[in-house]
């Protein structure tokens, strides 16, 4: 079994007086990212990360650090690693479950961090269960659990013919626009009108990840492969921005852009997609 294959965690759904036994995956494979690592120019070797302290600039050993708080600029209070784990809620195994609420009501901005869940031994009837009741009411599970000393907010909703978890975030770490200054301008309804024909002339049935490729991630190890192999990287030009017109009036812009002006593939794919639609409808 890879490390990728291998379950977070093992756990139990429960509401009411159900409990569903399942496992926690990631659904998320980190190995994908390209990482470049930091290197000793002279001989390539690998640059291993050090502490100093702010105070006297001496080297402090990793046995000899301890976490503190700052309570006041400058000033911190000391806590033992037993101290800590006083503070730390203990981990538990339950995802309960508080409510059930429309899918569309959980708001994307909340979501933090995505897994897999997967029936565990003698979970199989009812988590499928529970995905399929999920799915054709459209709704998702909201609850809470405490994992590694903190506790988390947590969307379960269907997907496929199995169930997602999401961390999500508490009211509380989310901003909120008016935090930023932000106050909505007025528009016109023409202004509108246009903007919505522009979406229309835009729009897909649904999101489709395939349209999207990491073009970046490509080249980059198109490169790194080159080097590999001994050869000089291509030194080409950055692909410049698509060319901008210098309208400032809203409604040419609007006007421009559902003329075709300054649009991505993934946007052209889509306007014919939208337009082959409407060519089978009206035939």
């Amino acid at each position: 079994m890879t490390a990728a294959s291998r379950p977070i965690a093992t756990l139990t759904i429960s509401f009411g007086l159900v409990a569903i036994p399942v496992k926690l995956y990631s659904a998320i494979v980190a190995s994908e990212r390209i990482a470049f690592h930091l290197l000793r120019k002279s001989d390539g070797s690998r640059v291993k990360e050090q502490y100093v302290a702010a105070n006297d600039g001496k080297l402090v050993e990793r046995s000899d650090m301890v976490k503190g708080y700052e309570f006041a600029k400058g000033k911190h209070v000391m806590f033992t690693a037993e101290e800590l784990k006083v503070l730390e809620d203990a981990t538990s195994p339950t995802l309960e479950i508080a409510q059930f609420v429309p899918l569309d009501s959980v708001d994307p901005l909340y979501f933090m961090a995505t897994y897999y869940l997967l029936p565990d031994k003698g979970g199989a009837k009812p988590y499928a269960l529970l995905a399929t009741a999920l799915n054709e009411e459209r709704r998702c599970a909201v609850g809470k659990w405490t994992s590694r000393g903190k506790e988390h907010v947590f969307v379960i909703r269907p997907i496929k013919n199995g169930l997602a978890l999401h961390q999500l975030h508490f009211k509380s770490e989310v901003r909120e626009l008016k935090d930023l200054g932000y106050d909505a301008a007025k528009v016109a309804d023409s202004e509108v009108k246009l903007a919505r024909q522009l979406i229309a002339h835009l729009s897909a049935k649904q999101f489709d990840p395939n349209e999207f490729k990491d073009e970046h991630r490509a080249r980059v190890q198109a490169q790194i492969k080159k080097k590999v192999q001994g050869k000089e990287i291509s030194f080409t030009e950055t692909p410049a921005e698509s060319p901008r017109s210098n309208v400032v009036n809203l409604m040419d812009a609007l006007k421009a852009s559902l003329a075709g002006k300054g649009v991505t593939s993934v946007q052209r794919r889509a306007s014919k997609k939208a337009s082959s639609k409407k060519f089978k409808k009206s035939a």
